[in-house]
């Protein structure tokens, strides 16, 4: 939702703001006073394309700032966007450099622009599954997400199936190469992690000798007489001897003690790790033989030994293939089938749903669109199945909005037939049906009261009036029957600037203020008729 908005240098507009009401905020002002510089302020603000032409002439470039609330976010964020002389953009959100995709992505996916020139989405087919799955809601979520992953799962089986039938056919050439890689390394046969381990056991079995020796060394040095052991000995019974006459020498004694006896521990645990040493020339030239074949193999296809291993198993694959054994043909197929059983199931389901679902979305558009007053006009909903190779993640049906303009004619689709105010009132009333399902929060309409006049504006205003129920709705207006529904009334007037060239200013109007410029706007003038007119149509709106 857009909170308020600041433009400067934009178009007429130099220097103006607005803050918008949460429900409808009606805009009105004469023609030329700069209704479209405000709607191009809104347009560069959720990353619309921009241009140099919209730069206030004179000025060096032109800057838009916002503030808009996402879902439950009660801080909101602040969009900076600046144009220069040449077209060029910088945006900022929050502070931190941003850019016009991002922008887009973001603030501009969750507004709508409604108006008669606009790009709009309810021409665009591609968009019309979209409306009619958020007409279903959780099922739809569910069924699509079910849909997607087995869509996924065929797509990578086919893949797969598509590779083994390549291998199949390019086996033949690779026979001979295939055979001797395998052979090759199957003859020399290694282990998963053998190679780690011979590369743990090999240098103690090299250094057998001299680690025996050294751990023989050091258990003499503690064990044998006049040794460590003997030493300490001596050194704990003077002490305790001489402590009789000083108790301090006592925990010196108690150290040594200790140290001793850990000595011992250390000296029995040599001994042991001596004796363990097993001197067999055999077994180390075993061990230097195996490791200098692990290690020819990784010369020939490593470098490591995850890529010997690798290796073989594209062999033993090419040669399966080629020698026909089928069974990672068979397999894939397999694979394939079982995934296409189950996207077949999960694509009826969706299918199912937007069925059912469009005779009921197709009634309560037209509906609302009876509440325009659009002389016997209907909207229907068409879906229709596809061909297995044309499903996409969007579904496995087309959707498509079909405009009727009167009961004898034949729909046709809405993109073709609808003109751009009546495409306006169309997606008034879709957006009025969909209500909180629809995951665009604001919605600016211009031009939408086009070719409007009595009851049927007393009914749009009816309509804008509801849609403010659920949507945040900005609408520029004509129409005093819709600008008296407004929460909030802002006036668009060209004035003289300070240097003498032209501007639009910006004011909200209340009270009397907006007495008056309703009174404009039903008669051109503010006569005491128009003005009691215009009294009466803010009194009935309450």
């Amino acid at each position: 939702m857009i909170d308020a908005i600041h433009a400067t240098d934009v178009a007429l507009i130099r220097d103006a703001s607005i803050t918008f009401s949460d429900g409808l905020t009606v805009i009105t002002g004469e023609s030329g006073s700069g209704k479209t510089a405000l709607l191009s302020a809104v347009k560069l603000l959720v990353g619309e394309r921009s241009n140099a032409d919209m730069v206030r002439e004179g000025a060096k470039g032109l800057t838009v700032e916002g503030r808009y609330f996402a879902g439950d976010d009660e801080d909101g964020h602040v969009v900076k966007r600046r144009v220069d002389g040449r077209g060029r953009s910088r945006v900022t959100v929050d502070g931190s450099i941003s850019s016009v995709r991002e922008l887009a992505e973001t603030l501009g996916a969750t507004v709508d622009l409604c108006g008669q020139h606009e790009h709009q989405r309810l021409l665009s087919a591609a968009h019309h599954a979209e409306l009619l799955d958020a007409w279903v809601g959780a099922p739809m979520d569910a069924a699509k997400g079910s849909y997607r992953e087995a869509l996924a799962a065929a797509r990578a089986g086919a893949r797969e199936l598509d590779r083994v039938l390549e291998l199949g056919r390019t086996a033949a050439g690779r026979l001979d190469q295939a055979r001797y890689e395998l052979d090759r390394i199957d003859a020399v046969g290694p282990g998963e992690r053998e190679l780690e381990e011979l590369a743990e056991r090999l240098p103690k079995a090299e250094n057998a000798e001299m680690l025996m020796r050294a751990a023989n060394d050091a258990y003499r040095a503690v064990t044998a007489d006049d040794g460590v052991a003997d030493r300490l000995s001596e050194a704990v019974r003077d002490l305790r001897q001489a402590s009789s006459a000083d108790p301090a020498l006592e925990g010196f004694a108690a150290s040594l003690e200790s140290a001793l006896i850990e000595a011992e521990d250390v000296a029995a645990s040599l001994r042991a790790y001596r004796d363990a040493q097993d001197l067999d020339p055999a077994e180390l030239a075993s061990m230097q033989s195996r490791q200098a074949e692990l290690q020819g193999l990784m010369r020939t296809f490593g470098p490591t030994m995850a890529d010997v291993f690798a290796r073989r198993a594209a062999a033993a694959e090419v040669v399966e293939a080629a020698e026909g054994t089928g069974e990672a043909e068979a397999a894939a197929r397999a694979a394939v089938d079982a995934a296409e059983r189950e996207l077949a199931e999960r694509a009826a389901e969706v299918d199912r749903l937007r069925a059912e679902a469009a005779a009921g979305l197709s009634e309560a558009v037209t509906a609302q669109m009876g509440r325009l007053m659009m002389g016997g006009a209907s909207l229907e909903v068409a879906v229709t199945p596809l061909d297995r190779a044309e499903w996409t993640a969007a579904g496995p049906s087309s959707v498509e909005l079909m405009y009727r303009p009167g009961e004898a004619m034949a729909p046709r689709p809405l993109r073709k037939v609808a003109s751009g105010g009546e495409v306006s009132r169309v997606t008034l009333a879709c957006k009025v049906v969909l209500g909180d399902a629809d995951e665009v929060e604001t919605l600016v309409f211009d031009e939408v009261d086009a070719g409007v006049g009595g009851t049927t504006a007393v009914a749009l205003a009816q309509v804008l009036s509801d849609l403010a129920g659920s949507h945040q709705v900005v609408c520029v207006t004509h129409l005093p029957q819709v600008a008296v529904a407004g929460d909030a009334h802002f006036v668009v007037r060209k004035v003289e600037g300070p240097d003498g060239v032209p501007e639009t200013r910006i004011d909200e109007v209340e009270g009397e203020e907006r007495v008056a410029e309703i009174a404009r706007m039903l008669a051109g003038d503010e006569s005491e008729a128009s003005l009691a007119h215009a009294r009466e149509l803010l009194a009935a709106r309450g």
